[in-house]
């Protein structure tokens, strides 16, 4: 029996080989969508399952409102993590520990005076035992309790003792010495398991934390309340039934009773702390993971799960349509099949395994496409993402799609055809008005559901492009072009950046250099709290602070409203404040905070104001900052070139000319360098993938739709040849007969633009709603993505309804 049903549906794919060819290639184009993004939105959710405990894993972080606005710290001040090991209750674990960003590496050994040398190391952290003992690692050698001790003591796990060390065995890496930034020397005490699967917690190398006291790499501030660095991490595990909200108190109050608000700003001031899952991590933009580590977002994906769901929906409506729409040319064979004897379920069965066998080679021919598609989308696939088809999860889906495809393409043919009266087949009556109308009701409702999706996805790729370009053209209020950043060794002398610094100087094409902590605009961030009295109120606020010397805000064109720059010193005493932390202050005239003093660690004095300008993407509103002096502690260098030549061959000599001069002063460190205008655009490689993404869900979705729309003129320009050919006879012209045949169809695109625009406005409305400052919604977006739409389907039916047309009148009355 199955036999037949597979035979029969073979045989009926060749007599319609276009259809079957429009409805494999649609299925195929919304299977391997499907595929891709089950296998991107798996991979993320996939992260940190590996610790049985996860649900009892938290990071304990801070957040708040200000005059400045809303924050979100996923850090706190050191002290807290004492603190809360002895005031809080219910924490079974308090892990605190600290990464260390890139780090030189030497492992001395087997010849000392020719070391293995490892440079810009970023998976180093410092911690302790309560670290081990919170993730869970297995110990292939040494124990959580003594490994991480005593100062000078390093873990690894397995994957860098295979990288430090070579082919030794275990027990012989232990012992064995590993040396930091070429002063730390350090001895292996303990070597751990990778972690299972894929995780967040990406570090290789372990630092004893007393190390870190020991060896005096604690910057400025460190183990201050009031100081937070991202740095700086607290991790804690709760006892079983301890109540989340109980512990979120007992932090809150840790914090406030440390870090108190003026009285006065007591009602605009707020700050809490609290505890965010482990599970959440991966996902929380507002926290982010450590350091720039890459994340997902939860909304992003589910939007990619929308876009398969809508893809495959395309894919199954052409099925339907153009199944529902041969039903007459298969009326009699259905009619023959009842009057010997086939019961409506054994037929419904037959054009079920049609559609199975339809779907099951639209599968192999996306499978096929997979390779080629990944390849295609590899800019923002994860480095570390592997793809096996043979994995259980991806057999299981594909397993379980070709189940609801099958259905949900062929349940509703199946009911039509198998439901026909015999008799009245056989009689050339198969279709009553009722059911004729009700199945072409049916096909155009489907047909303009196809040009929503279609007309939404294109709206969408639009204005997307536009808030990307909008972004990446608005004015920052600074320069950003022709700038170069790079950042030198912090635990080398400070001596050594004015050397550099005048070396830099004296290159031909350098116009200006200068010594800070990173420019205007970039991801790192560091906040410190300042507090101001000026006799009347105390306002005590989080400020972020820059540390720039005396050509940062001339090298970087920040407009100084009032003041001067911050004269020259080795420690901070004087800063230059944005108009937002003025306004803050309660000032509107920028001369009038002149020479006023902060109360922070230094003591600093205001002596300049500058206009806002944006430190990070247009997402997050401008917050209070300051621009130091102080250039002891900055650690990068900007250095401003000349004009760039048509050949591009001046800033090759200078780029090398700033190498070499990096060189002569960190013989043993790596040149690494950035343009500023390459580091804003990065803050929307987001919002890239996001339009590269629409633009070939769009794409799909149109070729998709379209491929449904021609099948429709297809069909339907055969069943009307015989009428095409009267028309013709009694005089009709071929502009009058294609607007005959296309008037139907551009009605049923019309509606659907109708009911698209206000989907598209309120969804582009809701997008726009992640950026503090953001692009107008013009008419134009609306306008051109519906005439993009009309103009496509117009040249889908022209083709097909002009050869139609043109077609001898003869050959048509001749083919009844």
């Amino acid at each position: 029996m199955f036999k037949n049903y597979f035979t029969t549906a073979l045989r009926n794919f060749w007599r319609n080989k276009t259809f079957s060819f429009i409805n494999i290639v649609g299925l195929a184009i919304g299977i391997s969508a499907s595929l891709i993004i089950f296998l991107l939105v798996q991979y993320d959710f996939s992260f940190d399952k590996f610790e049985k405990d996860g649900s009892r894993i938290y990071r304990v972080v801070a957040e708040g409102s200000n005059k400045g606005g809303d924050w979100h710290n996923n850090c706190l001040s050191e002290p807290m993590g004492a603190a809360a090991k002895n005031e809080v209750t219910g924490l079974e674990i308090v892990a605190p520990f600290r990464t260390l960003g890139e780090t030189r590496i030497a492992i001395p050994y087997p010849n000392p005076a020719t070391p293995l040398v490892l440079r810009k190391q970023k998976d180093i952290v410092v911690a302790d035992e309560n670290y081990f003992n919170l993730i869970g690692y297995t110990w292939l050698a040494g124990s959580p309790a003594t490994a991480t001790r005593q100062p000078y003591q390093v873990v690894l796990t397995e994957k860098n003792a295979r990288l430090y060390y070579g082919g030794l065995r275990t027990a012989e890496i232990i012992g064995k010495p590993i040396v930091f930034d070429d002063t730390i020397q350090c001895t292996i005490t303990g070597i751990v398991k990778d972690l299972p699967g894929n995780t967040d917690f990406y570090f290789g190398t372990f630092l004893s934390r007393s190390t870190y006291y020991t060896a005096r790499l604690k910057p400025e501030g460190f183990g201050r309340w009031g100081y937070t660095n991202s740095a700086d991490q607290l991790f804690v595990k709760l006892l079983p039934n301890t109540k989340v909200a109980s512990v979120n108190a007992q932090l809150t109050k840790i914090l406030t009773s440390n870090e108190k608000p003026d009285p006065h700003e007591a009602a605009t001031y707020k700050q809490s702390a609290g505890l965010q899952p482990l599970s959440d991590i991966h996902f929380n933009l507002d926290y982010g993971v450590f350091d720039d580590s890459r994340q997902a977002h939860k909304p992003t994906l589910y939007s990619l799960l929308a876009v398969a769901a809508f893809l495959l929906l395309l894919a199954c409506i052409n099925f339907i349509n153009l199944t529902t729409a041969q039903a007459s040319q298969r009326a009699k064979e259905i009619g023959i099949r009842k009057t010997m004897g086939s019961r409506r379920l054994q037929l419904m069965m037959q054009f079920l395994s049609e559609t199975f066998v339809l779907t099951l080679l639209a599968t192999l021919l996306s499978i096929i496409l997979m390779p080629f598609l990944l390849k295609m989308f590899a800019d923002f696939i994860p480095s570390d993402f592997h793809f096996n088809l043979l994995q259980p999860g991806i057999v299981i889906f594909l397993v379980a799609l070709i189940g609801v495809v099958t259905i949900l393409s062929g349940i509703y043919p199946a009911l039509v055809l198998s439901g026909f009266n015999p008799i009245l087949v056989l009689k050339n009556q198969a279709y009553s008005n009722t059911g004729k109308t009700r199945s072409a009701w049916l096909r155009k409702s489907l047909t303009v559901t196809q040009f929503v999706i279609a007309q939404v996805f294109i709206i969408a790729t639009l204005l997307v492009a536009k808030q990307i370009s909008y972004a990446l053209s608005k004015d920052l209020g600074f320069k950003r072009d022709a700038i170069v950043y790079f950042r030198t060794n912090y635990r080398q002398p400070a001596e050594k950046k004015p050397v550099l610094l005048a070396k830099l100087k004296a290159i031909p094409g350098v116009t200006m250099a200068s010594i800070s902590s990173n420019p205007p605009s970039s991801n790192g961030t560091w906040t410190t709290t300042m507090i101001f009295n000026d006799g009347k109120k105390e306002i005590r606020e989080n400020v972020q602070v820059k540390l720039g010397d005396t050509n940062y805000i001339r090298l970087y064109g920040l407009h100084l409203l009032a003041g001067a720059v911050a004269p020259y010193s080795d420690t901070t005493n004087s800063v230059v404040i944005n108009e937002t932390y003025l306004h803050i202050l309660g000032y509107q005239d920028p001369g009038k905070v002149i020479g006023m003093q902060l109360k922070n660690n230094n003591d600093p004095h205001i002596v300049g104001v500058v206009s806002d300008f944006f430190p990070h993407s247009l997402r997050e509103p401008i917050k209070p900052l300051m621009i130091a002096n102080g250039s002891r502690n900055a650690n990068g260098l900007s250095v401003s070139l000349q004009p760039h030549s048509a050949d591009g061959a001046n800033w090759t000599a200078t780029l090398k000319g700033i190498e070499k001069a990096f060189h002569e002063v960190y013989p043993n460190d790596d040149f690494d360098y950035q343009f500023v205008d390459e580091t804003v655009a990065k803050f929307y490689t987001a919002e890239r993938n996001i339009s590269r993404l629409l633009l070939w869900a769009t794409g799909l979705t149109v070729f998709i739709s379209c491929l449904g729309l021609l099948g429709l003129v297809i069909y339907i320009t055969n069943q009307r040849t015989k009428e095409i050919g009267v028309r013709k006879v009694i005089g009709a012209s071929v502009t009058q007969l294609i607007l005959l045949l296309s008037r139907d169809f551009l009605k049923l695109i019309g509606l659907a633009i109708l009911i698209a625009l206000p989907i598209a406005w309120w969804g582009s409305n809701k997008w726009l709603e992640n950026f503090a400052y953001k692009t107008t919604l013009s008419w134009w977006v609306f306008a051109a993505g519906g005439g993009f739409l009309l103009l496509i389907a117009l040249l889908i039916l022209c083709i097909r309804t002009l050869r139609a047309a043109l077609a001898n009148p003869v050959t048509a009355l001749r083919s009844e």
